[in-house]
């Protein structure tokens, strides 16, 4: 890139992964488009898996983590009678099957998995055992113990299966590895199943639609915006506000002094009908400042604040 010195860039964007890059490799690209000092993503997606891959950039990394613990929605298709090393078709087959299941038998099987559930990890998978992710132990031919985790699966609807393929949507928890679920349904069936496509479609409330592609950013990487020096500007302008990840968060605002105070992790009298909850707080312009809680005596409470510095 012809940029050197890094940028204070703050705000949140919806990244469509594609097919192929890790998470990492596609948050780095990004990262170098923006010339962000600081940026990071929530939920790894696979290299096979593309959709929706929130990025938060600088002061919005301090609320990631409340779109780290949402809900999320996957389209999936599974090859049913194989059975692979990774648990998708980046793996190799290691045990081919017949498919002898009926309608009846699929249906009953899936409703199984609804509900809370537990859920053994694959080895392919970015959790981490001393510190290293479980797929490069996997890599190297190692086994290593996990835990199984509590999970819990919404729904699972637009079943649609074709021969050897199977079709659905999920809406699940935090920490659903959905490969580990479709090789658990294929061993439920007696035929085993991997993982061909995976796209995820929600994280929290947010949807496709405001999807940003990496090739839609290299569009704006015209001569012309180089020249005039107007790249950051229009790449800037496709950011969401740093207040994104907490966007289901009631919104309160402050004045000029009430403001200056709060920033300062001052306690401030205030009346208001929210109470015992985590609020957005704002300045009378519209500016976010941070996040406080009120408490029952209707008194707010600087609980993460933005740096003066990042706007």
């Amino acid at each position: 890139m012809f940029f050197h010195k890094k940028r204070n860039v703050n705000g949140f964007l919806l990244l469509d992964k594609t097919k192929g890059i890790s998470s990492n490799h596609a948050l780095q690209k990004v990262k170098c488009l923006f010339n962000a000092k600081k940026a990071g993503y929530i939920g790894t997606l696979d290299p096979l898996a593309t959709g929706m891959l929130p990025i938060c950039f600088g002061e919005c990394t301090k609320f990631s983590h409340y779109l780290t613990d949402s809900n999320k929605r996957y389209h999936v298709i599974a090859k049913l009678g194989e059975k692979t090393s990774t648990s998708d078709s980046d793996g190799v087959i290691i045990k081919k099957r017949p498919i002898l299941f009926t309608d009846s038998q699929l249906y009953s099987s899936i409703k199984e998995f609804l509900g809370l559930t537990s859920q053994v990890p694959s080895m392919y998978s970015a959790i981490k055992y001393h510190g290293i992710s479980l797929y490069k132990y996997a890599r190297q031919g190692l086994e290593i113990k996990r835990s199984s985790r509590t999970i819990l699966i919404y729904s699972i609807d637009s079943i649609y299966q074709k021969n050897n393929l199977l079709e659905f949507k999920i809406f699940c928890s935090k920490g659903t590895y959905v490969r580990t679920l479709v090789e658990d349904l294929g061993e439920k069936l007696g035929c085993g199943a991997h993982v061909t496509f995976l796209r995820r479609l929600q994280v929290g409330s947010y949807i496709t639609e405001k999807l940003v592609k990496i090739s839609d950013l290299h569009k704006l990487l015209k001569p012309e915006n180089i020249r005039h020096n107007t790249f950051f500007k229009e790449i800037d302008n496709l950011l969401m506000p740093i207040d994104s990840p907490v966007s289901f968060l009631p919104k309160i605002y402050l004045s000029v002094k009430k403001s200056y105070n709060f920033k300062l992790g001052k306690i401030i009298n205030l009346r208001s009908h929210i109470k015992n909850s985590l609020v957005r707080v704002f300045e009378e312009d519209q500016k976010f400042i941070g996040l406080g809680k009120i408490n029952i005596e209707e008194l707010l409470i600087p609980y993460r604040l933005i740096s003066t510095f990042s706007y």
